[in-house]
């Protein structure tokens, strides 16, 4: 009997080890963003397989489809994007691997309507960027790009609503006071 007791203390600190190494390990472990090297080869890599550089946009360049698009955008893009395309009070816009894009940056605004329309079709693969075919109409995507071109400077829009409640209720934790937690 004692020696089957022995066994299985034996086992146990065995098993104790090498959770610890394991621990250790992953303690050790940490991720990184991508070098530049890496970096470049995957923007190039997006720059060649983006599709729709010829397709032109069919929605006419107006007031009105300008704000048509912008109240979509608004509605389903502002998550990641901000209220105004540059990101502005999105918390997490800049810690994304890889960041999430200033869509007023010039890299984005080089595309093609053709080829913002297709992104917002097909989504970006290794981004945050889904494919929105199925569930927004063309029209809808194409007056979306339309706003993209005549983004308002950043930070004209504002937070999030969404961002913006979280905003207060830290203000309001780091003044001493307990927060009011509601969500909308």
């Amino acid at each position: 009997m004692p020696r089957l007791h022995h066994l299985s203390h034996s086992r146990t600190f065995a098993t104790s080890v090498m959770l610890l190494l394991l621990l250790a390990t992953m303690i050790g472990c940490k991720a990184t963003g991508p070098g530049k090297v890496e970096s470049m080869a995957a923007n190039e890599a997006k720059r060649v397989t983006i599709g729709g550089k010829d397709t032109p946009n069919p929605s006419p360049d107006t007031p009105d489809t300008v704000q048509t698009g912008k109240e979509h955008f608004q509605h389903h893009c502002q998550i990641c994007h901000g209220l105004d395309g540059h990101n502005s009070g999105v918390p997490f816009a800049a810690k994304m691997s890889p960041p999430v894009a200033d869509l007023g940056d010039k890299k984005i605004q080089d595309y093609t309507d053709g080829q913002l329309k297709w992104i917002m079709d097909n989504g970006l693969r290794f981004t945050g960027m889904p494919a929105w075919k199925g569930i927004l109409e063309d029209d809808e995507m194409w007056a979306i790009v339309r706003f993209i071109r005549h983004l308002p400077p950043k930070g004209a829009e504002g937070v999030p609503a969404v961002y913006r409640e979280e905003q207060e209720e830290h203000e309001q934790m780091e003044h001493g006071a307990k927060p009011e937690h509601h969500h909308h």
